[in-house]
């Protein structure tokens, strides 16, 4: 896989294209033709038997918890939230230290900062953030 990416990234960089990758989760963005980027994956995946890339490629793609948007050539993002999750955090009126109150809300506030691109976008995530938090107490 190492070999691969190396090419991968050279190919990338030549391109000055944007390329990221946690643990297993690779992001990388092409103005390749749709059937460049598949034969590339296809060689991936040929690589080696254990290697099996899962490809999504479109203009929006959820990565990691940030989700990106292509739009008219400028990456926005925002916060992802996974359909499947619950809004949920340990309710305030457990028996927890306070900093374990104190960081969730600091982590929450920080990854809306970090990844809205717009106010518009921070602002829907704080009121998401509002109603979690009134939710759980």
């Amino acid at each position: 896989m190492w070999k691969w990416e190396k090419q991968l990234i050279h190919r990338l960089e030549i391109s000055h294209e944007i390329y990221g990758r946690y643990v297993d989760d690779i992001f990388f963005t092409s103005n390749d033709s749709i059937e460049s980027i598949d034969q590339m994956l296809d060689q991936a995946n040929n690589f080696h038997p254990n290697i099996k890339l899962v490809r999504q490629i479109g203009r929006s793609i959820p990565f990691l918890d940030v989700f990106i948007e292509n739009s008219n050539g400028t990456l926005k993002t925002s916060v992802y939230h996974k359909e499947a999750a619950e809004p949920y955090v340990v309710p305030f009126g457990s028996d927890h230290p306070s900093y374990v109150f104190r960081n969730t809300v600091d982590t929450a506030i920080t990854r809306a900062i970090r990844y809205s691109t717009t106010v518009a976008q921070f602002e829907k995530e704080i009121r998401q953030m509002k109603l979690m938090f009134l939710y759980n107490g």
